[in-house]
């Protein structure tokens, strides 16, 4: 159900009115029963609950009120770039808000959402991990992306580059897929995978702009077949602040939060110390011992994180029953798929490997080398680090 323009300017002032934080605005929505009966409230009715500083805002509305209000007016009237998709303000306590959201300390105030709203997540695993990963990494991120929405989860991340936004892609890839071996439908219930995100991207700016601008196809993807969700209002722009507030949402949303690639300081081990903290579980995926990207997947393996080499592996751990699994994940998959053994590939194995060093294997002129590894390039079978070092890959099916 759309609120009306008298709840939606309530509860943006509500939002934007400084110095009421979420612990502040919830306990003034318990006491009063609705956003709109806290500002109808005197100074008297409000000391009790907050501050004599903040009763004396609630009781002034923000400079920016009105601005916002008639962004939001235009931004939930203007069609979505998909057709299907549709905007809305989800508060907190509406039936479509997320309950998995209300295990949080601070749960959102309020969500900007767009997407399929009238889907819901379903069973989801959280993935997350480097901006800058290793090809292997981005293939790796994508193959389980799609590999986990095949068999009904949906991927949840932060829309970042690097491992973000290929998970997000490779959920999106089952869309098309004539294999996807979706998870029982529950007795009673008609097609209910097709009432499940297959994706949702989690932002750290107002929904009205993409971040980073590379993803604007990614956006317009993810919004035709899951959701976008951001507690920030329309113009907030992308600040660094912002991004461990919204990975607090993206551990919430899933059963689990797979890592796929992180360093030792990095936003993704702060998501899976969040993931702790709510009861979920940890997983992730091991690499290479020459890729600092890795380092934070050991550390998080050696502190009693799951193992991950396979989908199997994360519908056990977080104990979901599907009899239509195939293993195919990449782990599982043949690593020597080309047809006839490639003497480069040979010497390569799956560690990444200088020029000089792999020319030394292999026995080839220079020229020949890097000839061959162009095109083992292009066909998807090796990808190119910083520093002249190169990763083989496993070629996409």
């Amino acid at each position: 159900m759309q609120m009306d323009e008298l709840e939606l300017r309530a509860w943006l002032r509500l939002l934007l009115t400084p110095g009421i934080g979420g612990a502040s605005a919830r306990r003034l929505l318990s006491y009063f029963g609705g956003v709109q009966e806290i500002f109808s409230a005197s100074e008297f009715d409000l000391q009790p609950l907050v501050s004599r500083v903040q009763a004396e805002a609630l009781l002034h509305p923000p400079p920016l009120l009105e601005a916002q209000f008639i962004k939001t007016l235009q931004w939930l009237s203007t069609k979505s770039s998909n057709l299907t998709a549709q905007r809305a303000l989800w508060p907190i306590g509406h039936s479509n808000y997320p309950t998995s959201l209300l295990h949080l300390a601070d749960p959102p105030l309020l969500l900007f959402v767009e997407g399929q709203i009238h889907q819901s997540l379903g069973p989801a695993v959280s993935v997350v991990g480097s901006r800058n990963p290793t090809p292997q990494g981005r293939q790796t991120a994508m193959r389980f992306g799609r590999a986990l929405s095949e068999v009904g989860i949906c991927v949840v991340s932060g829309m970042a580059l690097g491992i973000d936004g290929a998970s997000h892609q490779g959920a999106l890839q089952s869309v098309t897929s004539h294999s996807a071996r979706p998870l029982p439908t529950p007795p009673g219930v008609v097609d209910a995978v097709h009432l499940h995100w297959k994706t949702v991207g989690v932002v750290g700016t107002g929904l009205d702009q993409v971040y980073p601008r590379q993803h604007q196809n990614l956006a317009h993807d993810v919004i035709a077949h899951g959701l976008l969700i951001s507690e920030y209002a329309l113009g907030t722009p992308a600040l660094a602040a912002h991004f461990p507030q919204r990975n607090r949402l993206i551990a919430a949303l899933g059963l689990g939060t797979l890592v796929v690639e992180a360093a030792m300081r990095s936003g993704s081990l702060i998501t899976a110390r969040m993931a702790l903290d709510l009861g979920r579980e940890v997983m992730a995926i091991p690499g290479s011992i020459h890729a600092m990207q890795s380092h934070g997947c050991h550390w998080l393996i050696r502190q009693g994180a799951k193992l991950v080499e396979n989908v199997h592996d994360i519908l056990e751990e977080l104990q979901i029953q599907t009899t239509s699994y195939k293993n195919n994940s990449p782990a599982s998959s043949s690593t020597h798929s080309t047809a006839t053994p490639h003497p480069v590939l040979d010497h390569m194995g799956f560690a990444p490997i200088s020029l000089d060093a792999l020319q030394v294997q292999c026995a080839l002129e220079i020229s020949l080398l890097q000839s061959e590894l162009l095109r083992l390039e292009l066909e998807g079978c090796v990808g190119r680090l910083p520093g002249g070092m190169f990763q083989r890959l496993i070629p996409s099916p």
